[in-house]
């Protein structure tokens, strides 16, 4: 079996990708709607939608933290693969460094996990002032990305998938 076919990057049809790129799709447009009807009704008839500031404020955390657990497996994220290219050709040098990353991106989510477990505790108690959601549904999506990336991470360290050094997107 070739790395990477058991990698995650490779599951970019995944249905979990789908669900991912629908949910983000779903907040932009509400976002795009809520903002637009705003400043329609704001400079055209001098009124507005209280709530359409703090539904944008919360939609967007959410489609931001989607998008981070979405681009994780597709290697979108910041990569600094100049040290790490020059170790491919180090078989042993190269998984070290490979198991290293990983551990170091498990390390993140879990202090991220942690902290964002923390808000969403103190969010329990209190409720957003316009629309009176629970203050725990902004830290939330910290929270869920910060498990999916870290499973994802965790993972790839099990399986031992290299780290993909061709990535698609352009460096200037």
């Amino acid at each position: 079996m070739s790395t990477e076919s058991s990698s995650f990057a490779t599951k970019t049809s995944h249905p979990w990708m789908r669900v991912a790129e629908g949910a983000m799709a779903i907040c932009l447009g509400l976002m795009a709607v809520a903002v637009f009807v705003n400043v329609v009704l704001r400079y055209g008839f001098g009124s507005g939608i209280v709530a359409s500031e703090e539904l944008s404020r919360l939609l967007f955390v959410w489609m931001v933290f989607i998008g981070a657990a979405a681009a994780y497996p597709r290697g979108e994220h910041m990569a600094f693969t100049s040290l790490a290219a020059k170790l491919a050709r180090r078989p042993r040098a190269f998984a070290l460094l490979t198991a290293l990353v990983r551990l170091l991106v498990v390390a993140a989510c879990a202090m991220l996990a942690w902290g964002a477990w923390q808000q969403v505790l103190v969010g329990m108690g209190s409720r957003s002032v316009v629309l009176g959601y629970p203050a725990a549904l902004l830290p939330l999506p910290a929270l869920l990305c910060a498990l999916a990336i870290g499973l994802m991470a965790s993972v790839e360290l099990v399986r031992r998938t290299p780290l993909d050094l061709g990535h698609s997107a352009e460096v200037e």
